[in-house]
């Protein structure tokens, strides 16, 4: 159980899936800039290649997607606790998934990454 914390725990401080020390993204990226996270190319410690080919991350998106539905679903069900109106609570789900964009594309590069690349180590 608790190597699987340690692999949450490395996904979402985004560490490398080889060696869990370099960082794969150099930057977070700043929705207010339009600026998207920015990857390493290689990690800067075991000089791992994240990027294997073109394209490579096409299936995060649907991590992503998911990541994002997630969200919205538990974001509903608690604005519909506390807010009578459909129109407000859309309206607020729709800020809320531009607020976490960047982090749901790092997080679901990571995950893809992981599923790929990290999963070969023993839990």
């Amino acid at each position: 159980m608790t190597s699987y914390i340690a692999l949450l725990k490395n996904i979402l401080n985004e560490k490398c899936p080889k060696c869990e020390q370099g960082k794969v993204f150099a930057t977070s990226g700043n929705l207010l800039l339009l600026r998207i996270p920015k990857m390493h190319e290689n990690c800067s410690t075991c000089n791992h290649k994240f990027e294997k080919e073109p394209g490579y991350f096409f299936g995060s998106m649907f991590v992503s997607y998911a990541l994002a539905v997630g969200e919205m679903i538990v974001l509903f069900l608690l604005l519909n606790l506390f807010v009578s109106s459909y129109i407000t609570i859309i309206i607020l789900i729709g800020i809320a998934s531009l607020i976490v964009s960047t982090f749901n594309f790092r997080c679901s590069r990571m995950i893809w990454i992981y599923i790929f690349d990290g999963m070969n180590r023993k839990l």
